[in-house]
């Protein structure tokens, strides 16, 4: 989980052991151990909502209004390398620059900031949506996070080499900030690609800008 983010995690079914399969022929299993039916008979209908999504009426209203604030995707990668994507990303103009984003405390990626001082920041585009969702931790990345695509290497971190830019940053200071991590740093560099449709998360979903 990424407290900076408003990507909400899919549930993840369990295979069945053999005998479980024999005692509940028309069941599935989730994980923690939950039963659900699956009806098998023709013209069944398919739900194409989380059968152990919270109600609505239960949901956390500052949740659902932070679901309606659409958010840039990002991924924020520092040497190591550690990566996270990362959607509460702000950037100050200033002198100097800065920049701000709520990440998890407990992610490898803060371990590697706070080691190195410094990060990288890059915008993601509609293609980077598997690699958003790889660094989440929502997508398999058997060798490593960075072990497909392609990269550029920064002193900063790597970045995607088809990314739309990236900015380099020194970490200044950093905070509990709810349940996520307040971290501030300086914009020290800034290399930006031809102009570049980014991809955005809103209520749940990835989104892409449309006329």
């Amino acid at each position: 989980m990424f407290p900076g983010s408003s990507v909400i995690f899919g549930s993840e079914l369990n295979a069945w052991p053999a005998e479980l399969h024999e005692r509940f022929p028309g069941g599935a299993r989730a994980r923690g151990g939950t039963m659900f039916h699956v009806n098998h008979e023709p013209g069944a209908e398919i739900h194409h909502t989380d059968p152990f999504a919270v109600p609505a009426g239960q949901r956390s209203p500052v949740r659902r209004l932070r679901g309606r604030l659409a958010a840039p995707v990002t991924l924020w990668t520092a040497p190591g390398p550690a990566g996270l994507t990362v959607s509460s990303t702000l950037v100050a103009e200033g002198e100097p620059d800065r920049l701000l984003g709520l990440i998890d405390p407990e992610a490898d990626l803060w371990a590697a900031i706070e080691e190195a001082g410094r990060f990288a920041v890059a915008p993601l585009g509609p293609p980077h949506r598997q690699l958003a969702d790889r660094f989440a931790g929502l997508f398999p990345s058997p060798g490593g996070l960075f072990a497909t695509g392609s990269w550029t290497e920064t002193p900063y971190g790597p970045v995607p080499s088809d990314a739309g830019g990236w900015a380099g940053c020194r970490l200044d200071t950093a905070r509990e900030y709810g349940w996520g991590l307040l971290v501030e740093a300086t914009i020290e560099a800034v290399d930006l690609a031809e102009e570049s449709t980014p991809l955005l998360h809103y209520r749940g979903r990835y989104r892409e800008l449309t006329d």
